[in-house]
């Protein structure tokens, strides 16, 4: 019998969820939105990124650098030369860069261990290549990472353990003495992708990015992006650091001309703002501040976090509560495809934005209470 179509398809790539990023702000509105949805910065981007951006713009007619070293160089420098070259790569886009590294180790069957709720690309670009999927959830209200429930679930088929500090949703971190322990007691022939996009927020006490877990030797890869921070969500750039011998293993599959003459200049100018990148912590970390305030003030449900945004429990269910924050003006963004239903994560805004998001919720608390 003649086999249809379907008989050339990858079984694993049968119809199931795909990652959807959040909303665009309406392109047609008659009253101000504040987009609190997509963790992007308070600030908009550098100056110095946008002064790159319109000089490389006269220039887009030839092909921009057929490798990402300029902007590798420059990164050497931002990490104050505690790491080589070679140890840096970079995409478009952070989320890019995990499909790389899952193209690179993983094969049909191997198995991927990620842990609920956190970025649905974890387990989606996984599914790609046939990965078998195994979440081991965060644990406890305070979404701890089940360090015993990792490990017990790894098996010889184990080839990636996704970690993110801090999290998102969840705005959690993973301290510094739970990773070191969990490091020491993973099997050498397991890669850990860390993801720590947000790592610029973070400044508990027993906060680590993966830094001195590179530069120890590990069989670490640690995910960066310029969305946040720097600002250019809208140019795709990421990177990620590692030993050199993972990088140059993983370099094999890095197309020549990846990145866009605009996004690479733009990247570079970003990483020469120091000035920038300070202000924007400051604003993330006291609209921070001002936001914990409020929530207990109004008695709202909330996670303390480390990131650029706050995971909440709504006073009303989650669907209700981001229409009726958009009709007041504020845009937020619902979080059970990331396995936290019923949640809903705010981004941190300048303070007229925060300010707006708080008499928003003073008036929906007014509506209605949480028996």
């Amino acid at each position: 019998m003649e086999k249809g179509i379907e008989s050339i398809f990858k079984p694993h790539l049968e119809p199931k969820e795909v990652y959807k990023g959040g909303k665009n702000l309406p392109k047609e509105s008659n009253k101000k939105i504040y987009k609190l949805s997509s963790n992007e910065n308070p600030l908009g981007q550098s100056p110095k990124a946008t002064e790159a951006l319109i000089q490389a713009a006269t220039n887009v007619a030839i092909y921009p650098d057929q490798t990402d070293i300029r902007l590798r160089e420059t990164l050497v420098a931002d990490f104050d030369q505690q790491l080589k070259v070679d140890q840096f790569i970079c995409g478009n886009s952070g989320s890019e860069i995990i499909d790389m590294l899952l193209r690179a180790f993983i094969n049909e069957g191997d198995e991927v261990i990620y842990s609920n709720p956190c970025f649905l690309p974890y387990s989606v670009f996984s599914r790609w290549y046939g990965a078998k999927l195994i979440d081991v959830r965060l644990k406890g209200t305070d979404y701890a990472l089940d360090v015993e429930g990792i490990l017990n679930a790894i098996t010889p088929r184990t080839k990636v353990i996704f970690l993110t500090s801090p999290n998102n949703p969840t705005g959690t971190y993973i301290p510094k003495n739970v990773l070191e322990d969990f490091l020491d007691r993973i099997p050498k022939n397991i890669v850990i992708v860390f993801d720590e996009v947000y790592r610029h927020f973070a400044n508990a006490e027993d906060y680590t990015s993966a830094l001195p877990y590179v530069k120890a030797g590990h069989n670490v890869i640690a995910i960066n992006s310029f969305s946040k921070t720097y600002g250019l969500a809208g140019l795709r750039v990421g990177y990620c650091y590692t030993t050199s011998k993972i990088a140059n293993y993983i370099r094999q599959i890095h197309k020549p001309f990846l990145l866009p003459l605009t996004s690479l200049e733009a990247a570079i100018g970003a990483l020469n703002d120091s000035e920038f990148v300070a202000e924007t912590v400051k604003t993330v970390l006291e609209g921070r501040g001002f936001l914990e305030n409020e929530f207990q003030r109004l008695g709202i449900t909330y996670w303390p976090s480390q990131g650029n945004f706050f995971i909440i429990d709504p006073p009303i269910p989650e669907f209700e509560f981001t229409d009726f924050l958009m009709n007041e003006g504020v845009m937020v963004r619902p979080v059970s495809q990331f396995g936290a239903p019923g949640k809903v994560r705010i981004t941190i805004g300048t303070q007229e934005a925060n300010e707006a998001l708080v008499k928003a919720l003073e008036k929906i608390k007014g509506l209605s209470k949480k028996e």
